[in-house]
């Protein structure tokens, strides 16, 4: 169905400009009422479609600028937690000891165990 739509899409789209060029072309022995002139070639001609073109061209301009910079960001984050669990060479991970502290219950422990072994 999307397919659909795009192929509409595309052929409208088309049309309009394959309209645009035969209405631009040099009429040959032909002079065209000053006038008569429809809806859309006054829209065409008018300074509207040249404001919606830079506002456009404006609106994606700081679009792809914001979403660069974010995929920069989520970038440097997943990087960050990479290299916190980076295997060591023998294909282990290290685990991270920095917050832990050692009991010095469990040290005593530790002792006591290898003196009766």
């Amino acid at each position: 169905m999307l397919q659909f739509i795009l192929t509409d899409l595309l052929m409208l789209s088309l049309g309009a400009i394959l309209y645009l060029v035969v209405r631009t072309l040099p009429r040959i022995g032909e002079s065209a009422p000053q006038g008569e002139r429809g809806l859309f070639e006054r829209w065409i001609t008018s300074e509207i479609p040249e404001r919606a073109d830079s506002f456009v061209k404006n609106f994606f301009h700081k679009f792809l600028r914001k979403t660069k910079i974010f995929i920069l960001k989520m970038d440097n984050i997943l990087t960050q937690r990479m290299k916190k669990i980076k295997p060591d060479m023998n294909g282990e991970t290290k685990p991270d000891f920095k917050g832990i502290t050692s009991a010095p219950e469990v040290e005593k422990n530790h002792k006591k165990e290898d003196n009766n072994s």
